[in-house]
């Protein structure tokens, strides 16, 4: 970033362009970050590169460490992202906030091979790439013991579906480690989903074919500190993700997910409304008041866990997002009774003014929802 030079005991420093930005998307990561500071240091001898640290308020002071780093070392940069969480999201902010011709993505768990960058650069520089991955499927990679034998199985049927379905050609679209283009980021950018963990995938995807891809082996580490920050959820990102690229981001990750949250919320009416009139204690609409009230519970928590796990509601926002909730599904009910009976009217055709309403109230509860209920900070 700066070249110093000594003439006659005085030292002068000139700016230089950096050429590499490497983005580390953190959370609770305050004991590795000075690791990873260190190692990258000595893998990228002779280059001007820089670190942006991107965290998302992690409460172990990991923003703090790396600002502390920062004013020792000029090349590190923190960015704190307040009332916003998920990978992806923070990989966009990263990279966009760069002025680096090349930036790179790494997990700063020190899971991902750092020495692996100078040949990832040298495959940049060459001009015949616009993305090089590092890949555990191709000679020479292994998924190492950074994964459990589920994870490991898990990421291979993932791999497996992004190839099939969406029909990207990398061997590993799982990989969070690579570097691309500055110039192809600006380009996608519009067009990425800042929900979610898999970034490559979607930059991948985005990019319909267009891509000059080299994928480079690495064998995945095992974690040195903190715990890992996949779970479960992240299946359902991924999925909501395959979907969205399928129908070429029409349906946005977020909504797939609340309209998947909802179809359970169905279930569970069902299931209480069984069980409530066959006690014998209720009767029909009372059954299914109490039903539907379980229902739209189960549908918030839900969605508060899932859908909207970037802005999750805690203590008394909770209670306040679950009562908001509950008035915004009570308008849906309207909005899904009006429409369908203005539509059978006109046509009575019962299964299409039936669907018509029902997609009428879903987007009126997504749209109110994401506006009052989870809105952004």
């Amino acid at each position: 970033m700066r070249k110093a030079d000594s003439q006659e005991g005085q030292t002068s420093l000139e700016l230089d362009a950096v050429e590499l930005s490497l983005v580390l998307p953190t959370y609770n990561e305050a004991e590795n970050i000075p690791l990873v500071v260190d190692l990258v240091g000595q893998a990228l001898a002779g280059v001007n590169w820089e670190i942006i640290v991107v965290d998302d308020n992690s409460p172990d002071g990991t923003s703090q460490v790396a600002r502390h780093i920062a004013q020792e070392n000029p090349r590190v940069r923190v960015i704190r992202r307040i009332g916003r969480r998920g990978l992806s999201g923070a990989c966009i902010e990263g990279m966009l906030s760069s002025s680096a011709k090349y930036v790179a993505v790494m997990d700063a768990d020190l899971q991902h091979d750092e020495s692996l960058l100078p040949r990832m650069l040298a495959a940049m520089r060459s001009g015949h790439y616009d993305i090089a991955v590092a890949s555990r499927h191709v000679e020479g990679g292994d998924v190492g013991d950074g994964l459990s034998k589920i994870r490991s199985w898990g990421s291979d049927l993932a791999n497996n579906l992004a190839r099939n379905l969406l029909k990207v050609t990398l061997s590993d679209p799982m990989s969070g480690f690579f570097m691309v283009s500055r110039e192809k980021v600006d380009a996608l950018a519009p067009q990425l989903s800042s929900q979610g963990f898999k970034i490559l995938l979607d930059l991948v995807a985005s990019a319909k074919g267009s891509m000059r891809i080299k994928e480079l082996p690495f064998v995945f580490r095992e974690r040195q500190h903190g715990e890992s920050k996949l779970d479960t959820l992240v299946t359902l990102d991924y999925l909501g993700l395959l979907v969205a690229k399928l129908f070429n981001d029409m349906i946005s990750v977020r909504f797939l997910m609340y309209s998947a949250v909802g179809a359970t919320g169905v279930v569970v009416h069902l299931i209480v409304l069984k069980l409530l009139l066959a006690s014998g204690g209720f009767v029909f609409n009372q059954a299914q008041l109490m039903a539907t009230v379980v229902a739209m519970t189960s549908n918030f928590i839900l969605n508060n866990r899932l859908t909207y796990r970037d802005r999750r509601l805690k203590g008394f926002a909770w209670l306040k997002g679950l009562l908001t909730f509950y008035c915004i599904c009570s308008v849906g009910v309207l909005a899904n009774v009006g429409v369908a009976s203005f539509i059978y009217d006109a046509s009575p055709i019962w299964w299409f003014a039936g669907a018509a309403g029902a997609v009428m109230g879903a987007v009126w509860n997504f749209v109110a929802s994401n506006a009052l209920t989870w809105r952004r900070a």
